[in-house]
């Protein structure tokens, strides 16, 4: 139980930091100009488009480039434990890598041929 002291005693901390943050500093910090601009739901100064009622149709090429950033985002997550245990997994690691590496490596070329990373 002891082992967890550390982490429950860091838990409290960061939960106080958080609390006294939002709850005390910020509103005595932060600005008290309430306007007609401020209050709207977008802050950006461009005035949002009313949507078609069943939220229209959404380009396919944005969903394609998520997706592309999601199995980069899995590939560090897999690629950090088989840079530690390089030396303990040998030829099998090394063709494992270089599988997923031409999956990602595919993936990308297929986003980069449909024009999926063309903003227009």
């Amino acid at each position: 139980m002891e082992l967890y002291v550390p982490i429950l005693a860091l838990a409290i901390l960061a939960a106080g930091f958080a609390l006294l943050s939002v709850s005390v500093i910020a509103p005595l910090t932060g600005p008290k100009r309430w306007n007609r601009a401020k209050l709207d739901s977008y802050e950006c100064g461009i005035d949002p488009t009313p949507q078609p009622v069943g939220g229209g149709r959404f380009p396919l090429k944005f969903m394609v480039t998520a997706m592309l950033f999601i199995v980069f985002d899995i590939e560090i997550i897999f690629l950090y434990p088989w840079a530690v245990a390089f030396d303990k997994l040998g030829v099998f690691g090394l063709v494992e890598m270089v599988l997923f590496i031409v999956t990602v490596l595919a993936a990308y070329t297929y986003v980069w041929r449909r024009r999926g990373l063309d903003w227009d």
